[in-house]
């Protein structure tokens, strides 16, 4: 946090620099700080703060492209598709965005400063707020660094300067200074880009010799106070004596009362208040080169804490008046925090005593305007509502810790923060071997906690992601060292793993409803669906709270208009590619049908992930992974918004939030296919994690798609229980409640005595018990007896046995988990299906275009076949969406003219399910109609060519 000093005392060095690209590294031998010899070589004039790619200094992107990043599938370099895209001149790569430039290597900057006659007598400091990734400075000749934080600002001390004009010179180098691992999002390609430059606040400041160094805030709820630790620091002289004053004021709140300021005082020759700097907070000691006093601050009876309902915040200004030696120095510094405690209560996380619902997602450091984060509060602001408006609460930063208007943002927005350390030690990387890393971490962790300690969004701290090595030991030493250093936050070892009792909660990828590897087997693809699973075992067989790791990763199909958005450094070639193979399969007019239906499915896993979360008692919460796209790994689309945080067409922040919120009804369905002579029962329940005492009335109703409502009741009134445990009542609906096939709505309404409504709701189908028809229609299922039955001239309705279906592709309810490139073809293939759902064919059978609940029964075991050889003009009646590297035609039920008959294919499962029942009989009554009339014609090599049998 930088010294709040006079303008007179700050130049701001914003500005064009004289820049010069060493990518051999040859610039300190050669002496590029002097300027005669960086003249001699090629410069240009660039503008800092910024990065050296963003204005186009750099190379072209090439197949030889140093890229800092693990790339898993190599087809982009093998397959023959890819072979336009590895053309010289016009490299387009599929694993991430590509920059318009690249450059890794150092950079040197140069200007000229004048120092004014006033600073004489001052120590001099360069601030660099953001810096990828290592400094080295030179003013003349003298050098000083290197500063290696991906975290926090590099401050050079350069002393005391002579007045007049010096020669300021510095130089960037972003290769792998140390290994963090290839994908930590602090420098990974994948992510923000690995630029070179600084960015945010670039100044000198002139500071006095006897300075704050550092103003540590501990709030105490209970006491409605603070104790405020200054630590001091001067020259070779000392800190000499003086008074340190601490105020207080009331930042975004409204109130009068103003706490008294409270003065101590200290003498560096042995007053009681004055200690050494602190190894944590509570040591004392002495040393003679600064010293350390605590303040207690009282804040008032009427002192509001913060949280995410209420984000009170305060500043502290702290005002250090010292004698040395007969000179008096003066310093400032200004701090916001909260009053605001967080901790661990059984197997949930409190805030200020509060059982707090976790609702998290990842921000990945994806820029892809800059290639690098914004400095200034109102981007992240913005950021920060659009996950408010979605019924979260934390953003966990994956690898990397944001800069300070990050912090600020979530200060305001209440929004809690995980920040972890710029390190995913994998893929050639490991923790605690000994390797640089491992005093990387310690060093930048304290750094950290050093700069924005004090925000009280910052609740939560992580090493980084997913480590490999001899990491337990290493990392429970490290969770217990920084807990005793910093209790004012919870500690865990890494997100993902490991699990060890020194942490206050385990961030591990258990419980979710689909893992790595997991494919088919996983609950929405192996059980029918439901709305009553949870995840209480696994939280009853553990002694922490658990915040599941990276939830969802559900994806939707690239929606390719969001190519225009691009006018930056980064460009989304990877889209261009993923366009062109969907042109060339013939199928360019489905895109937006295609992003439109797997999006819709997407938010249906969505809802039903999160749900599941809320009805587990003593769950501590969840990351999702995340709201937003991550364009990198492969292109992983995994969000309900895309790479700028922008809304998606099929789902808006409304919609999300009805099942993601502080306060949401849940119902805990048995199943959601039904017969309308069954009767029904469900349970409801409500998490309520929100503020204070819910007074409120629970409703439920069902209505038709119309909004009509064909049953209803109130379950109750009055005080709704904290958290979510209990259960508010059974529904039962008896037989005969809808005398006809369709889809209802069932709404859980809880509405507050102050009028505030929070509604959820669930599709249900419910399907009359009519027989099938009798049409002239002959089944089989086998492809030889099809072909000659349509031959002769029947209608042919081929149902073959899956088992004997020839398909590389592995259909299943849910979309791609994160993406098949990445995962290395995990299974399912397809993004769920399409069709026209004002088609005839559905006139038995309702359906919203895309997949739903009621698909279920139908695409378990359900095979895809490949359509890539038939005639472009067959479009299947109901279509699987291929994976977007694939891009292939796909169907599961299609019609066509073959010899003089007609033949209808259907690879569902026509089993005995009320779902499958009603399609099958929908089906037939359409095949035996008029409106059966295929518009293709195959012949039968080509429907033997997709239906011969394996």
């Amino acid at each position: 946090m930088p010294d709040d000093l006079p303008d007179h005392h700050v130049l701001d060095l914003s500005g064009p620099w004289r820049t010069a690209l060493d990518p051999d590294g040859v610039g300190e031998h050669e002496r590029w700080y002097r300027p005669s010899v960086l003249d001699a070589v090629a410069t240009r004039e660039l503008t800092l703060p910024g990065s050296v790619q963003e204005q186009g200094f750099g190379d072209p992107v090439t197949l030889e492209t140093p890229w800092t990043g693990l790339v898993v599938d190599r087809s982009f370099y093998e397959d023959e598709r890819y072979a336009p895209y590895r053309e010289d001149g016009n490299v387009s790569v599929p694993f991430w965005l590509q920059p318009h430039t690249y450059y890794r290597g150092a950079v040197w900057f140069q200007r000229t400063v004048d120092v004014p006659p006033d600073w004489a007598g001052r120590r001099v400091v360069l601030h660099l707020e953001r810096v990828h990734w290592e400094s080295v400075v030179w003013l003349d000749d003298r050098r000083t660094g290197p500063q290696r934080s991906l975290s926090t600002p590099h401050r050079h001390d350069l002393g005391e300067l002579e007045p007049g004009r010096h020669v300021l010179t510095l130089r960037i180098d972003n290769r792998t200074v140390v290994d963090v691992g290839p994908n930590a999002h602090s420098v990974s390609d994948h992510t923000q880009g690995n630029w070179n430059g600084v960015v945010g606040e670039l100044r000198l400041e002139a500071v006095p010799p006897v300075t704050i160094r550092r103003v540590t805030v501990v709030p105490d709820v209970a006491r409605r106070s603070a104790r405020v630790r200054v630590d001091l620091a001067g020259g070779p002289l000392g800190i000499g004596h003086g008074s340190v004053t601490v105020s207080a004021r009331r930042f975004n709140v409204p109130g009068e009362h103003v706490p008294p300021p409270v003065t101590a005082s200290y003498d560096s020759d042995g007053a009681q208040e004055l200690t050494d700097h602190p190894r944590d907070l509570g040591e004392r000691g002495m040393t003679g080169s600064g010293g350390h006093l605590d303040v207690d601050l009282p804040l008032g009876a009427d002192a509001q804490t913060w949280d995410e309902f209420h984000p009170a915040l305060y500043e502290v200004t702290v005002e250090l008046l010292a004698t040395v030696r007969d000179r008096r120095d003066h310093d400032t510094r200004r701090t916001t925090f909260g009053l605001r405690e967080v901790g661990v209560r059984g197997t949930q996380v409190t805030v200020n005593d509060r059982p707090t619902f976790l609702r998290g997602t990842l921000e990945s450091a994806v820029w892809p305007l800059t290639g690098y984060p914004p400095t200034e509060v109102e981007p992240w602001r913005r950021v920060l509502r659009t996950v408010r408006a979605h019924g979260l609460n934390l953003v966990r930063f994956h690898s990397w810790c944001p800069p300070e208007a990050a912090f600020t943002a979530a200060d305001l927005e209440g929004v809690l923060l995980q920040v972890e350390g710029p390190v995913w030690a994998n893929q050639g990387a490991a923790l605690g071997e000994g390797r640089p890393v491992d005093r990387f971490l310690h060093e930048e962790t304290e750094r950290i906690l050093e700069a924005y300690g004090n925000h009280p969004s910052f609740v939560a701290m992580a090493h980084g992601n997913e480590p490999a090595g001899r990491d337990v030991e290493f990392l429970g030493a490290w969770v217990a060292h920084f807990r005793r250093l910093d209790p004012r936050r919870l500690w865990t070892s890494a997100a993902g793993w490991p699990a060890i009792p020194e942490n206050d909660f385990d961030n591990v990828p258990d419980p979710r409803l689909h893992r790595w590897e997991e494919g088919l087997a996983s609950r929405l693809n192996a059980t029918p669906p439901q709305t009553e699973s949870d995840h209480s075992a696994f939280v009853t067989a553990g002694a922490r709270p658990v915040v599941s790791h990276e939830v969802g990763q559900w994806c939707a199909y690239p929606d390719f208009q969001e190519a225009s958005k691009y006018t930056g450094l980064m460009q989304p070639r990877n889209s261009g590619i993923f366009a062109d193979f969907l042109r060339r399969s013939g199928m360019a007019d489905q895109a937006e049908e295609f992003l439109h239906a797997s999006g819709r499915l997407q938010l249906l896993c969505y809802k039903e992930e999160v749900e599941t979360a809320l009805r587990t008692p003593g769950f501590a919460g969840f990351h999702l992974l995340g709201l937003n796209d991550f364009p990198g790994q492969g292109t992983a689309l995994v969000g309900v918004l895309d790479a700028f945080w922008d809304e998606k067409p099929y789902a808006t922040a409304t919609e999300f939030a009805r099942f993601c919120g502080p306060v949401v009804p849940l119902a805990r369905l048995p199943r959601r296919t039904l017969r309308t002579d069954e009767a029904f029962s469900f349970d409801v329940q409500v998490a309520h994690f929100g503020p204070g005492v819910l007074d409120a009335e629970v409703s439920w109703r069902v209505e038709d798609t119309a909004g009509s409502q064909l049953a209803g009741g109130v379950l109750s009134r009055g005080e709704v229980p904290d958290g979510n445990d209990a259960r508010l009542g059974t529904v039962t609906l008896e037989p005969g409640w809808s005398e006809r096939t369709r889809q209802v709505r069932l709404v859980v309404r809880v509405r507050t005595s102050g009028g505030t409504v929070h509604e959820n709701d669930w599709s249900l189908w419910v399907y009359a018990p009519v027989p099938d028809p009798e049409p002239e229609v002959t089944r089989t299922a086998d492809v030889e007896e099809a072909l000659r039955l349509t031959a002769a001239g029947a209608t042919v309705l081929l149902t073959p046995d899956p088992a004997r279906v020839r398909t590389e592709v592995e259909l299943g309810f849910t979309p791609v988990f994160w993406n098949t490139a990445w995962t290395r073809n995990q299974a399912p293939h397809t993004l769920g299906i399409t069709h026209d759902p004002g088609h005839p064919l559905f006139a038995g059978f309702p359906s919203q275009g895309h997949t739903d609940w009621q698909w279920w029964d139908l695409l378990h075991g359900a095979k895809a076949l490949v359509l890539d050889g038939l005639p472009t003009g067959l479009r299947p009646l109901v279509q699987p969406i291929d994976t977007w590297f694939s891009a292939r035609r796909l169907g599961v039920l299609l019609e066509a003219r073959v010899g003089a008959g007609r033949l209808v294919v259907c690879t569902l499962t026509l089993d005995d399910s009320p779902a499958a029942t009603a399609f099958r009989r929908s089906l037939l009554a359409y095949v035996a109609g008029d409106a059966f009339a295929p518009a293709t014609e195959l012949t039968p090599d080509e429907v033997r060519a997709v239906l011969a049998p394996v």
